[in-house]
């Protein structure tokens, strides 16, 4: 069985934003909302020695991943391939989900009202493409493949030592792996850490799930009422003419 996973190499990346770019424009990702994200941090050290460094950024696709435990409808499930995925018939974009992302990868679309984040583009990636943002970077920085084949790249750089953006407080097997030479991934971990999962509490599903779900239900019952009332007034009309 595959499992797909990512590799970063940060000494590659040339904070063009190119796989941003990419990735707005297949999946039209309004602004300022991202799948994917490359942030550069304030300039590190002192004159002289100074560095750049920047966070390349997108949803982990965790082995143990909280948003598929906090979904309270099965929207957000793992396949098989270890891709997590969204199905919006079932989202009913609750945002429970957002909170419980270790990483900051998923959003609300504005225009459909359901949750949205980086699935892998597994709609190319089944047709034997890339995703978006691998074919499009310029440094070919971005590594994709499986990581249980032991013979692909990804499943090589990842056995010579490229690193999860993992904490003492919160590993839920990222398969975003990071590649770095010069000591810039300590100082990525302390800016952008892992944060701890906010697991939906009785009173979040009551507001965001249960009560909505409640009203979805009584005007539905009320619609339902009014349909069955208009056909037996109709019927009325029509055997009284008869």
């Amino acid at each position: 069985m595959k499992k797909y996973a990512m590799v970063i190499d940060m000494d590659r990346c040339v904070t063009c934003h190119a796989c941003e770019v990419a990735c707005r424009s297949h999946y039209d990702v309004p602004v300022p909302y991202y799948r994917n994200w490359v942030h550069a941090l304030p300039p590190q050290g002192v004159y002289p020695d100074i560095k750049k460094v920047s966070y390349v950024g997108l949803c982990n696709h965790c082995d143990d991943a909280p948003c598929v435990k906090a979904c309270p409808t099965g929207a957000t499930y793992k396949r098989e391939d270890g891709v997590v995925v969204v199905d919006k018939g079932l989202c009913i974009g609750c945002g429970i989900c957002i909170e419980a992302c270790p990483y900051g990868a998923r959003y609300i679309d504005p225009l459909n009202e359901k949750v949205d984040k980086c699935d892998f583009c597994i709609d190319r990636v089944t047709n034997g493409e890339e995703p978006a943002c691998v074919e499009t970077c310029i440094a070919e920085a971005r590594i994709f493949g499986d990581l249980n084949d032991p013979k692909s790249k990804v499943s090589k750089l990842v056995a010579a030592g490229a690193q999860q953006n993992i904490s003492s407080k919160v590993n839920v097997g990222p398969n975003i792996y990071y590649l770095d030479s010069h000591d810039n991934f300590p100082i990525i971990k302390a800016a952008f850490p892992p944060k701890v999962p906010k697991m939906p509490t009785p009173q979040k599903m009551w507001t965001n799930v249960i009560r909505p779900l409640f009203w979805v239900a009584i005007g539905g019952t009320f619609l339902g009422q009014m349909a069955a009332f208009a056909t037996q007034l109709f019927k009325g009309e029509s055997e009284v003419k008869e």
